[in-house]
């Protein structure tokens, strides 16, 4: 009897692990922040979201290229298919044609707390993620015209002249202040207040402090940029399709130096603090014809991205009768035999008619009254 009841156990056991991996492994969650001026995205409630509900990474990589404007790979399937129309509005003609994706790196099981009293916030769209590998792609054909922006430019600025100088302008920008020694410029710290009444005090003399500051003013610099070629191209462009990509350690570090908790969250808070003031800026430069996605990855690697963009050949054009089928050689070659033979069938008989056609018109009697001559009088 123990050995049944143990067999028993280990057969649940099994069908257990199966079931969770055929719903695939929890990778993190996602935001879809929307456009105040025109909406393209769907509403949806950020809290009491299902797991069932959750979204794969490739849904999350379709998504965005229906939103620049290209179509989703083929080999996304039926429900796939319904999980984006979940997502997105269903006007095809009305798309963004430019998104910027942030892969931000955090800490497994991370909470990620939105602002509801912000309009962008309490607007967004935000879903869990599962994936069954370990990265998707946004396929981009060759033939697709899109401008590709990065935001991981490496900084050229020295951690001197950001004490001095990038320091002072970032927390007077978010209305903080900041505090430095004159005689050692790494020593020096920020107070920035946040939104829930906190304030965030960051010492650059500590690794994680000065990492996630530095990190997060080169995000800034490089969003700027990013707005710059936006007015380049679209002077060479009309309505051009855009796809700014970047990625965002940050509060990766933070988490490992504090935990979870405390400053972690407070560093979460400015970060997504620091994004709505950037979308903003992105919406007058884009006049609304912008979406942004904010991609938290909780299994994140160490030096590679989940989200990658990925170049493809078109496929070939077939033949309307052509099916998945037909590859063979034999029955290529009898389909083609068909048509010549009804070419030149058809060839042959418009041949013959216009011949004939032309004998009688040439031997037709001049004597009789036809509507060819009816006016002609012959004696």
């Amino acid at each position: 009897m123990g050995i049944n009841n143990f067999t028993s156990f280990c057969v649940i056991v099994v069908v257990f692990l199966l079931c969770l991996q055929s719903r695939g492994e929890r990778v993190g969650s996602v935001i879809f922040l929307d456009s105040p001026s025109q909406q393209f995205l769907r509403t949806r409630a950020s809290d009491g979201v299902a797991e069932t509900d959750a979204l794969l990474l490739s849904e999350v990589c379709a998504a965005v290229s229906v939103l620049i404007g290209i179509a989703p790979p083929a080999k996304l399937s039926a429900a796939s298919s319904s999980k984006l129309n979940e997502v997105l509005m269903p006007n095809p003609f009305n798309r963004p044609r430019a998104v910027f994706m942030l892969e931000v790196r955090v800490s497994e099981d991370s909470h990620v707390t939105l602002d509801s009293s912000n309009a962008l916030f309490a607007s967004a769209f935000k879903s869990k993620v599962v994936s069954e590998s370990s990265k998707a792609d946004i396929e981009l054909h060759a033939g697709d015209e899109v401008f590709l922006v990065s935001f991981d430019e490496s900084s050229t600025v020295e951690s001197d002249s950001y004490c001095t100088d990038e320091l002072n302008h970032f927390a007077s920008w978010l209305g903080g202040s900041y505090i430095a020694d004159p005689l050692e410029p790494l020593i020096c710290k920020l107070s920035i207040p946040l939104a829930s009444g906190a304030h965030l005090d960051l010492d650059m003399s500590k690794k994680a402090d000065r990492l996630f500051t530095t990190s997060l003013i080169s995000l800034i610099r490089n969003m700027r940029k990013a707005m710059e070629k936006h007015h380049g191209i679209s002077e060479i462009a009309r309505n051009p399709a855009e796809l700014m990509t970047g990625s965002f350690d940050g509060i990766k570090g933070l988490q490992k130096q504090y935990g979870p908790e405390g400053v972690a969250e407070q560093g979460l808070e400015l970060f997504l603090t620091v994004i709505s003031k950037m979308f903003d800026l992105f919406q007058t430069a884009y006049e609304g014809q912008v979406v942004g996605v904010i991609y938290f990855n909780e299994s994140p690697s160490e030096t590679e991205t989940m989200l990658n963009l990925l170049y493809t050949s078109r496929p070939p054009s077939r033949w309307l009768e052509e099916t998945e089928g037909q590859s063979n050689s034999t029955v290529y070659a009898e389909v083609l035999l068909v048509r010549r033979t009804l070419a030149w069938i058809t060839g042959i008989i418009l041949l013959i008619g216009t011949l004939l056609g032309v004998y009688f018109l040439l031997n037709m009697p001049l004597t009789k009254d036809t509507l060819l001559y009816s006016n002609v009088k012959l004696d």
